[in-house]
């Protein structure tokens, strides 16, 4: 009985190895078809505008190319970004060319990425609120503090 036991027992624990063995091989063939759904997705999708808002850095009038920075918190990073013939640059409500953009200028840039390279959609020159320094006040004298409250008369 004991031998009958213990032969039942080991069939049983064979056949528990070999059935995660099996499992395991289904789960390492499972992925490769699963990768290849996100690359068919990555194809399909169109290039999403991506936007910065900064200063203008530097400008390379040549490759019509300008260098945007932006700071955040302590970390400064910069984007090149070209601009193209379809590229709208705009003051306001008025339309501007490639030459009147400055370095130093405030911008907010929306562009795509195609091919490697950031091409600017459209390139907004902001205004920039000068900010006016108030003169400080002379200080007034201080007020003297009332006097603690007496105790009332009895009549």
């Amino acid at each position: 009985m004991k031998k009958a036991v213990a032969i039942i027992v080991a069939l049983l624990f064979v056949f528990a190895v070999a059935s995660f063995a099996l499992a395991a091989e289904e789960k390492k063939a499972a992925p490769a078809p699963v990768e290849k759904k996100a690359e068919e997705k990555k194809v399909e999708k169109k290039a999403v505008p991506k936007q910065v808002t900064g200063e203008i850095k530097a400008i390379d009038k040549e490759k019509k190319t300008v260098t945007v920075t932006k700071k955040v918190k302590d970390k400064v990073t910069e984007t090149v970004v070209a601009a193209d013939d379809k590229t709208k640059i705009m003051e306001g409500k008025d339309k501007k060319s490639f030459a009147d953009l400055k370095v130093g200028d405030k911008v907010k840039v929306v562009y795509e990425e195609k091919d490697g390279k950031n091409i600017a959609n459209s390139i907004t020159i902001l205004k920039v609120e000068k900010k006016v320094e108030k003169k400080a006040e002379p200080a007034k004298p201080a007020e003297k503090k009332a006097e603690p409250a007496k105790p009332a008369e009895k009549k």
